[in-house]
């Protein structure tokens, strides 16, 4: 361990026990110019809140735009109608793990940074290895607000994947009122959800609640059988506020199990429309399709009839299992009138798992071959245990104002191929499966070690008119990957087993500098420049260690850390009815990581088959966003926003697989972003009724390096509708809300699977796409004692 990782620990631990003395202080304030969840309610229609007073372009999302979606959407998913940004996902509510992607800017979900309460979040993979998903860490009804950075993250942000913007999710604080809330909503797709919230109220500065909910749906697509998902979960947080300070503690449980929807290639959607899926539970026809894929069974091939094709075969989609428990301690202390520190210790744990019907051979542990299946299960198996520690300190000095702060986190992570060659019927993959698998593709465990350490300081000149702030951080991040035997009776064969290595991301000198000028009253101006590092990524599909050893020991030491330089700046205007916020920005995203597989699709972590990992020279954006708020009176707010986004190529691509060939890419469009989007939400709030409708235009998207295959633009709609009875003796409120998402029932391409993204695709073969949902309706009745 390195003097500077010692000094960092020690000096993050003594910050936190700092969090457990009887100092007095005030915890840290939310902007001022940002209404908090109770502020937001009534007869006020606000949905966003845009970032007056910042040096950057900031967003703030407030819980009322959540009445637009049907209650427990993702919030992450709630973000869509905001300039820069698109988020996609195949189910109504946003939380399918595999099919939730966000772009802001040219970057994707895993250059983004993410955090709930100030505690990291992770890198927002599917196949996650450092964090979790913003719908399994927080009940969308207990979202306080959600502030987008859309371009440059403030330097204390503890993520190291933000190449770009960032995420910094709120939980609401406990009521001062005691209460209980409960709500119930039914819908599409044998839709049911149940939430309850019950508030302590406030005694003696302390306040809690616990809160839950359980969800459940099934797919929309055409399978029969095996297609429910469900979800269960727990929050609780509870407040201790005293004279100079404030603790804080937090917890989450969470338990998903999500029937997974197949990739669709654009030749399966010519032939099979947007609802082909699994042949569940007709199980025969499923042997007699995959036994046409495996060459030594005994069972006769049924060929598929046309126009599927037999490697259109799969009885399931698969299963998406998650179990996460988090839970954080935080506490606010004003040392002084001057000086202020902030700590909070975390601790995340996960299980997860993907189950998966697949062709192949199955013994039934007789003497005779002939009753032996030409199916079998793929089992992937994850977890993550990780601890961290976040710590700063602000020290108002005159006009100055000092900020430091360290973040330092462990983490364990493990991912795992197993193989079960015992099948002798179907049944539900929606279980963690018991035994011992028989054979292991591969395994491997990785020990991650992260440090971060900012400065920075604000100043404040003519009577508060002029800000600038300028600081920089220093970022540390090593991965420590070890191939591993697992629990299967079989080992992983050495062709195919992940690689033992490691590899170090650092910078100690990542600058950020800002500024902010209040021209006029309600006119601002702002500018900043930005430098950033990514970590790299881990888990078996996107990180760089997840190839063979002779692979690794080729590729290694050549791979550098990706980069990027973001320039930005604009205008707002915020006075009495309307808001205003127009930028500009440049970014040059350098040293991008590519995957090379020559493998099929449905292969594609199979470190066997070539997969390798290479950087691939730099991209350029340069675009322009504007969002206006109107609320032309106090019940109804308009909002629309429109973007512009030129991200390309700055090289040919050496494409290398068996052969290397150069691709022609320079100068092409970036895959998965859209170079125009645009959006509007109209919302009103009177006399109890209240509505929203949203609008959302987004342009054409590309799949391939070369812009050979693409998606064209679609426009998608949601409404939500409700009245609110208001208080009626014993009861305090009382709700009946509707909700329609895809409005006009729009089928398209929802999201992408950028793990497949190739120079080109002819034959439109690539399984890179989930299909949309079609228009869903969902009805909510809620009461509050």
């Amino acid at each position: 361990m390195t003097n500077f990782t010692r000094r960092g620990t020690a000096y993050a631990l003594l910050m936190a026990s700092a969090a457990l003395a009887p100092v007095a202080a005030h915890a840290q304030s939310a902007d001022s110019n940002v209404a908090s969840s109770d502020d937001s309610e009534g007869g006020d229609a606000q949905i966003v809140v845009i970032g007056s007073g910042q040096t950057r372009s900031v967003s703030t999302l407030l819980p009322s735009n959540l009445d637009t979606l049907p209650p427990g959407t993702s919030i992450q998913k709630a973000l869509n109608f905001l300039p820069g940004v698109m988020a996609q996902s195949i189910d109504a509510l946003g939380t399918n793990e595999q099919s939730l992607s966000l772009q802001v800017r040219g970057f994707n979900t895993t250059h983004l940074g993410y955090t709930l309460d100030g505690m990291p979040l992770g890198d927002g993979a599917y196949n996650n290895y450092n964090g979790l998903t913003i719908s399994r860490a927080l009940i969308s009804e207990n979202l306080g607000r959600a502030d987008l950075a859309t371009g440059i993250a403030g330097l204390g942000i503890p993520s190291t994947s933000n190449l770009g913007g960032a995420l910094t999710y709120i939980s609401s604080d406990p009521k001062k009122q005691m209460g209980l809330s409960v709500n119930e909503t039914v819908g599409s797709a044998q839709s049911f959800r149940g939430f309850a919230r019950f508030d302590t109220g406030e005694h003696g500065g302390f306040s809690a609640y616990v809160s839950g909910h359980y969800v459940q749906q099934d797919l929309f697509v055409n399978q029969g059988a095996y297609n429910k998902s469900t979800g269960k979960q727990l929050n609780a947080k509870a407040v201790y506020q005293f004279e100079g300070g404030k603790i804080t503690a937090f917890a989450d449980i969470s338990r998903t199990n999500q029937a997974d929807d197949s990739y669709l290639s654009k030749d399966m959607l010519g032939r099979l429309g947007w609802d082909w899926a699994g042949y569940a539970p007709d199980w025969n026809r499923y042997l007699g399709v995959a036994a046409c894929t495996v060459t030594t069974t005994p069972y006769k091939c049924a060929a598929a009839p046309s126009p599927q094709k037999n490697a259109d075969v799969t009885y399931t989609n698969g299963q998406i299992l998650r179990n996460d428990d988090l839970y954080y301690l935080s506490g606010d202390f004003d040392l002084t009138k001057a000086l202020s520190v902030h700590t909070q210790v975390y601790h995340h744990q996960d299980k997860g798992a993907g189950n998966n019907w697949i062709a192949g051979l199955s013994n039934q542990g007789t003497a005779s071959t002939a009753d032996d299946l030409p199916v079998q299960i793929r089992d992937t198996r994850y977890t993550i245990d990780r601890t961290g520690v976040v710590g700063s300190v602000t020290w108002q000095l005159g006009f100055n104002n000092f900020q430091a702060g360290l973040w330092v986190e462990e983490n364990t992570s493990s991912a795992a191929r197993y193989i079960w060659t015992n099948v002798k019927a179907p049944f539900s993959l929606a279980q963690f499966l018991e035994g011992q698998p028989d054979t292991a593709q591969w395994v491997q465990e990785t020990k991650w070690h992260t440090q971060q350490f900012f400065v920075q300081d604000t100043v404040k000149l003519f009577e508060d008119a002029l800000s600038i702030d300028f600081g920089f951080k220093s970022t540390y991040s090593r991965s420590d990957a070890t191939a591993i035997r697992g629990i299967a009776k079989a080992a992983p064969p050495a062709s195919s087993q992940f690689a033992t290595g490691s590899l170090v991301a650092k910078d100690n000198f990542l600058p950020e500098v800002g500024v902010h000028w209040n021209v006029a009253p309600g006119h601002e101006l702002f500018a900043s420049y930005a430098e950033n590092m990514a970590m790299y990524q881990g888990g078996f599909k996107l990180g760089p260690q997840s190839v063979s050893q002779t692979v690794w020991n080729q590729q290694g030491q050549y791979l550098k850390p990706e980069t990027s330089k973001s320039v930005e700046g604009g205008y707002r205007y915020v006075g009495g009815p309307l808001q205003v916020a127009l930028s500009g920005y440049y970014v040059k995203f350098d040293n991008r990581l590519l995957q090379y597989n020559p493998c099929p699709t449905n292969q594609q972590q199979n470190p066997g088959c070539g997969n390798s990992f290479h950087n691939a020279g730099s991209v350029t954006s340069k675009g322009a966003e504007i969002g206006v708020l109107w609320k032309p009176a106090p019940w109804i707010n308009w909002y629309n926003s429109a973007s512009y986004n030129k991200s390309t190529y700055d090289n040919d691509l050496n494409w290398c697989t068996t052969t290397c060939v150069i691709k022609a890419t320079a100068g092409k469009q970036q895959v998965d972003t859209p170079k125009t989007m645009f959006s509007s939400v109209l919302s009103l709030r009177k006399d109890g009724f209240f509505g929203s409708i949203q609008g959302k235009y987004t342009g054409r998207r590309y799949y391939t390096y070369t812009n050979d295959q693409s998606f064209g633009p679609v426009t998608t709609f949601d409404l939500g509708m409700g009245y609110d009875f208001g208080a009626h003796g014993w009861i305090k409120g009382a709700k009946l809300s509707v909700n329609v998402t895809n409005l006009t029932d729009k089928r398209y391409a929802s999201n992408f699977d950028s793990s497949v993204f190739a120079p080109d695709d002819a034959a439109g073969t690539i399984l890179v796409f989930h299909a949309s949902a079609p228009r869903q309706v969902f009805g909510t009745f809620g009461i509050d004692f």
